[in-house]
């Protein structure tokens, strides 16, 4: 029996050895070939190889309109011995890895889809596979979601890993009564305290306090006295070693989060593809985004080959902003030379007086509002002040001419305590603003013409604010209004006199009047140095010129609800940024046919699956501007038709026909 052992024990360390040698041996391999993962992109691009053997004949042939009406037959053709374009039957290509892409940028995003391709070399049983696309935008560098490639092999050694750790876990008592000598507890309170023994099968709750009040002892003091205090001690050191046994047991950790693909592989029986699609928000000046790819080899928890970094696969970013007009907007502005603003001056007056209290009410907070509103006038440096006109009303109470009479001394009251103000503020303005006060307290900009004068009018019982308060009011039921509003048509004094024996008097004397005691100001001025009333001058359209900012952004939504009421190209860009062709092709049909509209023609003709219109208007856009030659490379809606046709097959600045 020792003897089998013995052999067991010798055959199970040659396997082990066999099996480190042979993976030693992949390790070397995989670096002296300096082995490595690829990308390329999901469709393959293909590039004609007229020596290809067994390859199919086909043809693609168009006949399309010119710029001078002259018909043009759009077909495949090549240069031939004498360097003239003869039609040619293109084989089907050989195929052909390429490592740069034209991709379209539509509504501010762009899906960048490539190929992870892994060679059956890189992939074990044994092993994890671990690959990093790194994304440069803009010298921005952003890794993306990381790809496992998890060997069978390795993936169950993981399991195993998080199996030990979970029967460790598992030993963690979670029960505490576990650790408490029943029987001993039970023992003794049946010999030594019956009165609490009688407690074990009684259902009412005694609380801690009766517990030490009959018997001296609470009741956790008594459980603790006959808790196994070793056990509970190694117990909370299994728990405070969890994290570490975690890392102890689990060397390699299974990630769920953060990864793109996690996939288990048995045995390489081939090459690992897997398609990587990426969409990103464009920004402006983006014109390209290169993705590289990285890795590790990880044997157990050990990197044991670094994956050599592939070369870059470049996308380049074709984008609709390209077709912005960026020509600055004007609106024409009629400019007045005289400008009026108003604010209403809410100074309280005692009943039948006209003189300004500070003290009264909120007089104080009001005067300092109106005195910083006309300093900020005085000081302004487009408008000189010309003239404030004073106006005041009053409340219905007493005769109408008196009323009339008051609310004049009132209007001219305030007149001359803001003219003192504005005497003050031009002393201590006079430095920079030069001001002067003639006897009468006007207030006159030196070097200036006119005179800031104080015009005080009187509008006597404000009785049309009075009846809008009424209409507005919550306090007076319909009933009162009605009978309010039944005496209109009758003479002001009697109105009042008639009101005076109504229920509702004296509340809307007491609310409602000391608001009607209110003065309005408004203030006249002109602008600085213009002597026509009105000039009419250009200004830039700001709103239209928001619009192109957020095209040349590619935020084709912002841009479309500034643009939408102009309807021209920019409207149109925005349009096609966001799919709207049918939108898109109504602006256009109605513009001028020059290379940027017949280019843009091309692309909706190019979307609706019309060839011949789209190639139409791509061969006349080329005729006018020969750099759409070169731009017709990057939209896939051109780049098809140019594949298709074998368009541009000439010298750059060239065409086929």
């Amino acid at each position: 029996m020792r003897r089998i052992f013995i052999m067991t024990l010798v055959s199970a360390a040659a396997f082990l050895l066999a099996v480190s040698c042979s993976t030693q041996s992949k390790y070397r391999s995989l670096r002296q070939s300096h082995t490595s993962a690829d990308l390329t992109f999901m469709k393959d691009t293909f590039i004609p190889d007229l020596d290809s053997a067994g390859a199919t004949a086909s043809r693609d042939t168009l006949k399309v309109t010119g710029l001078d009406g002259e018909e043009l037959l759009i077909m495949r053709a090549v240069r031939d011995e004498d360097g003239e374009m003869v039609a040619h039957d293109f084989l089907d290509a050989a195929k052909v890895t390429a490592k740069f892409r034209n991709v379209a940028e539509r509504n501010g995003k762009v899906n960048i889809n490539f190929q992870v391709i892994v060679p059956e070399e890189m992939v074990d049983s044994r092993w994890q596979l671990r690959l990093y696309p790194d994304m440069f935008v803009m010298g921005d560098s952003v890794r993306l979601d990381p790809i496992y490639i998890t060997g069978l092999d390795y993936r169950r050694s993981q399991l195993r890993g998080y199996e030990r750790y979970e029967r460790f876990v598992g030993s963690i008592v979670t029960d505490t009564s576990v650790f408490i000598n029943a029987f001993l507890l039970d023992r003794f309170l049946r010999r030594n305290f019956k009165e609490v023994y009688a407690f074990k099968d009684d259902t009412t709750f005694v609380s801690d306090n009766e517990w030490r009040s009959a018997f001296g002892v609470t009741g956790p003091e008594a459980v603790k006295h006959y808790t196994y205090s070793m056990r509970v001690k190694m117990n909370e050191r299994k728990k405070s070693r969890m994290d570490r046994m975690f890392r102890r047991y689990v060397k390699s950790p299974i990630i769920s989060e953060g990864l793109r693909l996690d996939t288990i592989v048995r045995a390489a029986d081939g090459s690992f593809v897997y398609d990587y699609i990426q969409q990103i928000n464009t920004r402006p000046r983006l014109r390209k985004v290169d993705i590289f790819l990285s890795g590790e080899i990880y044997q157990r928890e050990n990197v044991e080959y670094t994956v050599p970094t592939s070369g870059p696969l470049t996308f380049y970013i074709s984008s609709l902003s390209a077709f912005v007009d960026q020509r600055e907007r004007y609106l024409t502005r009629v400019v007045e030379r005289r400008l009026q603003a108003d604010t209403r001056c809410d100074i309280e007056f005692a009943s039948g007086r006209h003189e300004i209290d500070a003290s009264l009410g909120d007089n104080a907070r009001e005067i300092e509002r109106i005195g910083s509103y006309l300093r900020t006038l005085m000081r302004n440096e487009s408008f000189d002040l010309d003239s404030v006109v004073v106006t005041s009303f009053a409340s219905p109470e007493g005769k109408a001419s008196f009323n009339r009479s008051l609310s004049l001394r009132r209007a001219e009251s305030v007149g001359r305590y803001f003219s003192s103000l504005m005497a003050k503020y031009a002393d201590s303005l006079k430095m920079e603003k030069g001001f002067s006060v003639d006897e009468k307290g006007r207030v006159r900009l030196d070097g200036s013409v006119g005179m800031i004068d104080m015009i005080s009018r009187s509008n006597g019982e404000d009785w049309d604010s009075l009846d809008s308060m009424i209409v507005r009011d919550t306090v007076m039921t319909e009933a009162d209004k009605s009978e309010y509003f039944s005496m209109k048509e009758v003479e002001s004094d009697r109105r009042e006199y008639l009101m005076q024996s109504k229920s509702w008097y004296k509340d809307m004397r007491e609310r409602l009047y000391p608001s009607l005691r209110c003065v309005r100001m408004e203030f006249n001025m002109h602008r600085k140095g213009m002597v026509k009333d009105t000039v009419h001058t250009t200004v830039l359209d700001t709103a239209y010129m928001s619009g192109v900012q957020a095209l040349k952004d590619m935020d084709y939504e912002a841009a479309l609800a500034l643009l939408r009421p102009y309807n021209d190209m920019n409207t149109a860009v925005a349009h096609l940024g966001l799919g709207h062709d049918a939108s898109a092709y109504q602006i256009l049909s109605g513009l001028p046919r020059d290379a940027r509209v017949n280019y843009m023609l091309a692309v909706i003709h190019s979307r609706r699956g019309e060839d011949r219109e789209a190639v139409e208007c791509y061969v006349r856009s080329c005729e006018q501007e020969p750099s759409y030659i070169h731009r017709g490379n990057l939209d896939p809606e051109i780049s098809v038709l140019i594949d298709r046709y074998g368009l541009n097959r000439q010298e750059e600045e060239e065409f086929i026909y």
